[in-house]
């Protein structure tokens, strides 16, 4: 591809734009629809002033372009407009990645220079309410979609302006697509419904993007409708369809360090709005000692999120959070406060071929000395192997083991068939 014959008018008018307009740009208090007529019909008169000879078809594109670059996130727009595209990743101007189908891959194309890198970030987080300089040089923000930005300048980011975007899915998965995709199996899709119903305490577990909130989704899926749900997110990403849903998200500190709202400050006012459901997008920090004293006083069928690399490792995370919560407890009676807590583990994880699967499906049985057991309900086959294209060729499978809960499904007359613990062959 050749260069572009209109670069040098399209970089002219950008920045005249930005002479001419300034600090409008960023002005949030003008809404999107009038922003965008204020700088096209600027565009049309910097265009008209240049002398360029244009085709219609031309001038539109330029000031398309040039819109996108000075309002949205310029050459970004494309890939977020791509729903193939799930993470866009800028290490600077020059050096761009993407994911696609849980693979990285460069980008083919680059920010003209830093400033036009630093111009789309500064858009970002002045849209809300936000702004990234020396001093602040680390923000987290979040675009119209829903999608999450980071984004980290230097002089903390060595290489220049980095700024990460994860994208906001609109389709809300099923349990069929789940199915499809092999992250589930019938069986397990049948035993996690029947566990959301019998209220079962349930931490979703994984790395970063195994696809912990696309199953904290499809959890929530299960909960009647005819119950109150409350939500509790650092940045609202759920998409419950239940009618009966009161959504609250975190605030971060504003420029001068107060107004700040913790996930914590969020679990322990929704225990007063009469909750028959709570569901924590991610417990991080010391709002875990909240979340298990929740559980463990009435308030059962809560559903979150935990970080870690494995079930037992799940448990481990919940420890050394709730000491965050600053308060002196002896470690067994934190695993006391875990155990009687949780019920049931669901862990992912992000294979090697780019899937991301349920790994393990692991019920939370109670002390034993001074140690937590745990057991496996079903698992990921790894000993089949890898295909030609190098897909893993397992399934979860059931262990065989009948989970103690049962008895509290037989108690609530939630029938589940037996053949769900065993005799599963891939479809």
């Amino acid at each position: 591809m050749g260069p572009d014959p209109l670069a040098a008018l399209k970089s002219a008018a950008a920045d005249t734009l930005y002479e001419r307009l300034g600090a409008r740009l960023s002005d949030s208090s003008l809404d999107e629809q009038t922003l965008r007529t204020l700088v096209r019909n600027e565009l049309n008169t910097i265009i008209e002033s240049s002398g360029t000879p244009l085709t219609v078809v031309e001038r539109r594109r330029v000031i398309d372009e040039v819109q996108a670059q000075v309002l949205g996130l310029g050459i970004l727009e494309p890939f977020l407009a791509d729903d193939t595209v799930t993470e866009i990743m800028v290490n600077g101007p020059d050096n761009i990645y993407i994911e696609r189908a849980g693979r990285l891959a460069p980008a083919d194309v680059t920010f003209e220079n830093e400033l036009a890198l630093r111009r789309v970030i500064d858009r970002i987080v002045s849209r809300v309410g936000r702004h990234i300089d020396e001093a602040t040089p680390l923000v987290d923000a979040r675009l119209a979609d829903g999608s999450r930005v980071n984004a980290i300048v230097p002089p903390l980011a060595v290489s220049g302006p980095t700024l990460t975007i994860r994208k906001f899915s609109t389709e809300v998965l099923t349990v069929p697509d789940m199915i499809g995709l092999g992250t589930l199996i019938p069986e397990t899709a049948e035993l996690l419904e029947a566990c959301v119903r019998a209220r079962l305490n349930i931490l979703v577990s994984g790395g970063t993007g195994t696809g912990k909130t696309t199953m904290l989704n499809v959890l929530s899926s299960f909960i009647p409708n005819d119950e109150r749900i409350i939500t509790i997110e650092d940045t609202v990403e759920l998409q419950l369809q239940q009618r009966h849903v009161v959504r609250l998200e975190a605030r971060n500190a504003n420029t001068e360090g107060r107004g700040a709202v913790s996930i914590r400050d969020l679990v322990r006012n929704s225990l007063r709005m009469r909750p028959d459901r709570i569901v924590v997008g991610e417990v991080r920090d010391a709002e875990a000692l909240d979340m298990l004293q929740a559980m463990n006083t009435g308030h059962d069928g809560s559903l979150s999120t935990v970080h870690s690399n494995s079930p037992r490792d799940t448990l481990a995370r919940l420890e050394t959070l709730v000491l965050m919560a600053g308060i002196e407890l002896p470690l067994r009676a934190i695993r006391e406060q875990v155990s009687s807590a949780v019920d049931l583990i669901v862990h992912l994880g992000r294979l090697r071929d780019g899937t991301r699967r349920v790994v393990n499906v692991t019920e939370v049985l109670g002390m034993e000395g001074q140690t937590i057991t745990l057991q496996d309900i079903f698992e990921f086959d790894y000993a089949a192997g890898v295909d030609r294209d190098g897909r893993f060729r397992g399934h979860l499978k059931p262990t065989g083991v009948r989970p103690r809960f049962m008895d509290r499904f037989d108690e609530l007359g939630i029938a589940l068939p037996s053949a769900v613990f065993g005799g599963y062959s891939p479809r």
